[in-house]
């Protein structure tokens, strides 16, 4: 089974990129969007085949997940069931017979760090609510969780330790969901691969010069360890600034 997982900037920006012709050559059994950036109604995608599931943020242009799926869930879940954490539209979960299928758009600490402490705070939720779902299927979670884990997730570490992204404490909030059972599939199959990122900023011709960060994530329960076949990364792939990542797994 397929699945990608792409930050898309704003959908209605990326169609206009080169959208459609990407998810075409991609075809995959699950594509997950990050930061859609519109409310319902604003985009209608002619997707034959596919089961589309949008949350969008009640702040307009703003944040906002989807997941475009050929198999209809058994059930549908948006948000955490936490009146905190639920108004930006950052998370979606399909249960399936045996596997849940979730998407996520963590918040962003900001210039200045000024929102690290809801940052640390929705980690601490989201982590639990992973756990949650565990107890009745195994977890696929993927989307931009905006931390870069190790200094091999980042062109240049050491000058952004005190940006959002890169913190300790963003940092310690990954290695915490990994600890508690989860497995970094990219990183499994590479461990040593550097050079190796979905993000790049706008400026100073950062991609162009592959000065990226790897914030885009697929991780699997540790019961579907055996099962992860390919993790990979499309950075040929236009159309936001971040590329589109890849699992290819046995389910």
């Amino acid at each position: 089974m397929k699945m990608i997982s792409w930050n898309v900037n704003g959908i209605r920006a990326c169609l206009g990129k080169g959208f459609m012709d990407a998810f075409a050559s991609l075809d995959s059994d699950f594509f997950c969007l990050q930061e859609t950036k519109c409310q319902e109604g604003q985009v209608k995608l002619d997707l034959p085949g596919y089961e589309q599931v949008w949350h969008s943020a009640e702040k307009k242009g703003y944040s906002g997940t989807a997941i475009f799926a050929k198999q209809k869930p058994v059930s549908v879940r948006l948000g955490m069931g936490i009146d905190e954490f639920d108004h930006e539209g950052r998370l979606i979960a399909l249960e399936y017979p045996t596997f849940w299928m979730v998407t996520v758009y963590t918040p962003n600490s900001q210039d200045g760090l000024v929102r690290l402490p809801y940052r640390v705070r929705w980690e601490e939720a989201f982590r639990n609510y992973l756990k949650e779902l565990e107890k009745t299927h195994p977890v696929i979670v993927c989307g931009d969780m905006n931390v870069a884990h190790e200094e091999i997730d980042i062109k240049n570490p050491k000058t952004n330790t005190m940006n959002a992204g890169f913190t300790r404490e963003e940092r310690d909030c990954m290695t915490r969901l990994l600890e508690s059972g989860f497995v970094d599939t990219f990183r499994t199959l590479h461990p040593t691969e550097a050079g190796a990122y979905s993000w790049w900023s706008y400026r100073f011709h950062a991609r162009e010069h592959n000065a990226g960060w790897r914030i885009d994530y697929f991780l699997t329960s540790e019961a579907l360890r055996d099962r992860i076949q390919s993790a990979s990364i499309h950075p040929e792939i236009y159309g936001s600034d971040h590329c589109p990542v890849e699992l290819q797994i046995d389910l």
